[in-house]
């Protein structure tokens, strides 16, 4: 990579009229705004459905795309959607996503559309479904979920889809693809690269665990015998209980990872770049009886290793990877990311916490590696500041070369990570407005109030693009 930098923002968090952001003229106006501000990169969060938390890490299918981000005026201009309709779904507020309204009406408004295309759209989706078993495998789960009362695929007892809802969900996401394909077209033309994210899990009630059951730690009747998770650390008293099923990565070898291998060409094809979210374990990976109520009793297994690793580097031609290698680390797991060959992430605001000298200080970062300022997990980095321990706040601030009042050293922090020798620098969108912690897209442990952030278009007029442009000149990013 040559030196870079870029914005993480998701797609829900554009601004627009529709209760979330889309694939509408907004994101197009977004890519203007990076080009503008002489950024290189846009880094968005998975663009799968979205579990009952808002979370996008947790879905019905790792291929599917989240109906929400189909952009409602693109289908008006196309007649498939009335004037009457398109005003229905005008949003209440522009300041936050509102899932409760999107849940109860946003699928049932896109069948409307799907019934009025006609013949020759209705053959390129059914010619789209052929080309893509995977997304066509999620459409048909989608369709047998409705005739089953929404219940998780385990307890069905009807095996006949509803074939109009399968219809329905296939004109859904041909309609996600193509108009997502126009956006990144155009941002690749404007000489802007979408980073894509990959949860490296999938949950249990999914399209990819239902029809392919022989890859996942099941036992015979089908229950997962053991779910992922992470050991008890210093933050976690009874280590994180994620749940997911865990692959039967015997099985996935012996067909050549058919399965992971579909997985990221269809990331490539989305995007120019990928996070592999929790790049650890595949070197080797937490497992927990799934009768367990915490991750304590668990047990580290060894992940598909360099083999697995070798699969990836044949798949992604010209398009790079970014291994999260953050949390409970050890030096197995850096040997891999090392041969992998893949950029590392680094995290200021893991950087000044508790003191000492760390791989997340700025002097440290090596070339091969992503700096961010804060991930989505994280607070915003004014935020973080404010949180910080007065000893810890100073030495950040002496850092960064900042001597004065601390509320002043914001730019000071900004221009310590841009000065960094790491190849790309990626800024949360919060970063670049200078929000507080209120403006959080995520919390992690936290059931409820999570993936709701948005802006508008004003706040993003208020970011000042030369200011960024020429940061971007004078540190050659």
């Amino acid at each position: 990579m040559n030196r870079a930098s870029g914005v993480l923002m998701h797609i829900s968090s554009l601004y627009g009229d529709y209760s979330i952001g889309s694939f509408g003229k907004e994101a197009i106006e977004f890519v203007d705004f990076l080009s503008d501000c002489g950024f290189s990169y846009w880094q968005v969060l998975p663009f799968c459905m979205i579990d009952e938390c808002n979370s996008p890490y947790k879905s019905y299918s790792a291929f599917g795309g989240n109906p929400y981000f189909v952009d409602l005026e693109s289908l008006f201009a196309e007649g498939l959607l009335t004037r009457d309709e398109l005003d229905s779904a005008r949003q209440q507020t522009p300041y936050s996503c509102e899932y409760v309204r999107l849940y109860h009406t946003r699928v049932e408004l896109l069948a409307r559309a799907a019934a009025r295309a006609d013949d020759v759209l209705r053959a390129k989706i059914s010619d789209f479904a052929k080309g893509n078993p995977y997304i066509a495998q999620f459409c048909e789960f989608m369709a047998l979920k409705k005739a089953n009362g929404e219940k998780c695929w385990i307890q069905w007892d009807n095996d006949v889809p509803d074939a109009e809802a399968q219809y329905v969900w296939q004109f859904i996401q041909y309609m996600f693809f193509e108009q997502w394909g126009k956006i990144k077209a155009y941002a690749n033309k404007k000489g802007i690269r979408i980073i894509g994210d990959i949860p490296f899990y999938v949950s249990f009630d999914s399209a990819d665990v239902w029809g392919n059951k022989e890859l996942f730690d099941l036992r015979a009747d089908f229950t997962a015998r053991n779910v992922a998770g992470v050991p008890p650390d210093y933050f976690t008293a009874d280590g994180q209980l994620w749940g997911n099923p865990l692959y039967n990565w015997e099985a996935m070898e012996r067909d050549g990872y058919a399965w992971w291998c579909a997985r990221l060409r269809n990331m490539f094809t989305l995007f120019d770049a990928v996070r592999i979210d929790h790049f650890r374990a595949i070197e080797s990976y937490w497992s927990v009886d799934s009768g367990e109520t915490t991750a304590k009793n668990g047990k580290w297994i060894n992940g598909p290793g360099k083999a697995f690793v070798d699969k990836i580097n044949e798949i992604r031609g010209e398009n790079f990877v970014i291994a999260e290698d953050l949390g409970m680390i050890t030096d197995e797991v850096t040997k891999l990311v090392d041969y992998s060959g893949f950029p590392g992430m680094r995290v200021l605001q893991f950087g000044f916490m508790g003191g000492g000298d760390n791989p997340h200080k700025p002097h440290n970062y090596p070339r091969n590696s992503v700096a961010y300022t804060g991930t989505h997990d994280n607070n915003t980095l004014l935020g973080y500041v404010w949180e910080l321990a007065e000893h810890d706040r100073a030495e950040l601030m002496e850092y960064c070369g900042h001597f004065g009042d601390w509320n002043c050293g914001y730019d000071s922090i900004i221009r310590t990570v841009y000065a960094s020798n790491a190849a790309l620098v990626i800024l949360p969108i919060q970063d670049l407005l200078g929000y507080g912690s209120d403006t959080r897209i995520n919390i992690p442990g936290k059931a409820d109030g999570n993936w709701q952030f948005r802006i508008t278009r004003s706040q993003l007029g208020e970011i000042n693009r030369e200011k960024y442009k020429r940061l971007n000149f004078i540190y050659k990013r």
